[in-house]
């Protein structure tokens, strides 16, 4: 199944809503910002660790071999003005817990 979501960022400590991705996925920063976007994941959408960093407009394709939740955000102390407008395309998995 395919997943995305959108956030337009303008001020520190915002981050976009998760998606769970696996498999091929893609990101794109656009906007006119001064700040640091952080790409994040996480196993259980609670802990979260940082993956990658931008700085600038960016387009880019990654692949994640396991089934992961990811964010993009602006941190605390990371933004000066402007907005990022962040977007993450992905494919996953639908949880099967429950289902009989």
């Amino acid at each position: 199944m395919f997943t995305s979501v959108t956030a337009d960022l303008t001020g520190a400590n915002q981050f976009s809503d998760s998606i769970r991705i696996i498999g091929p996925f893609s990101l794109s920063i656009s906007g006119t910002f001064v700040a640091t976007v952080t790409v994040q994941r996480s196993q259980d959408n609670v802990n979260w660790l940082d993956v990658d960093t931008f700085t600038a407009v960016t387009e880019t394709v990654g692949n994640e071999a396991v089934l992961y939740y990811y964010r993009a955000g602006i941190k605390t102390g990371e933004y000066t003005s402007g907005t990022a407008t962040v977007s993450l395309y992905g494919s996953y998995v639908p949880s099967t817990k429950g289902a009989r």
